[in-house]
């Protein structure tokens, strides 16, 4: 399975709302330039997280986004949730009752295949170790590689 990089797209997003405040609403266009991003498609999943309840979108002209929780309450998978959507990444589609499979008797087929379980399993893992991780481990971690993070944007985000 391969995230799309709205993902990262936005759990940055996230963390640059919270290095900035919640005062005032940041816009789209400007979230989109501090990374170099096309802005329709950042607002696809601004607009995916306001839906979700991780962001709130206020329009207008001095509108853009706000965070509408603290970093705390925002799981990893919230976010991968809201831009991703909920279906499970492995799809099992039966082979095994095709080709050589097919025509044996159904009561063969009732229990998941060894990889179906598998798969199911390291999803199930996954899920739980992002579920157990909010913004705020990351923003941890984020200032403890780059203390200067923080500011090196608030700064940005003032001249820009």
């Amino acid at each position: 399975m391969r995230m799309s990089e709205g993902v990262e797209w936005a759990m940055h997003c996230c963390l640059t709302l919270a290095w900035l405040g919640n005062e005032v609403p940041v816009s789209t266009a400007k979230l989109a330039a501090g990374f170099e991003l096309p802005p329709a498609y950042l607002n696809k999943q601004l607009q995916a997280l306001a839906k979700a309840g991780i962001m709130t979108s206020t329009p207008g002209a001095r509108g853009g986004f706000r965070l509408a929780r603290p970093l705390e309450e925002i799981s990893v998978m919230d976010v991968v949730t809201a831009i991703e959507g909920p279906a499970e990444a492995f799809q099992c589609t039966e082979i095994r009752r095709r080709g050589a499979g097919a025509g044996r008797p159904e009561e063969q087929f009732r229990v998941p295949c060894a990889v179906s379980t598998a798969m199911r399993k390291a999803e199930m893992a996954w899920r739980r170790v992002l579920a157990a991780q909010t913004l705020a481990d990351v923003q941890a971690a984020a200032n403890r590689r780059a203390p200067q993070a923080g500011e090196v944007i608030r700064r940005w985000y003032e001249q820009n």
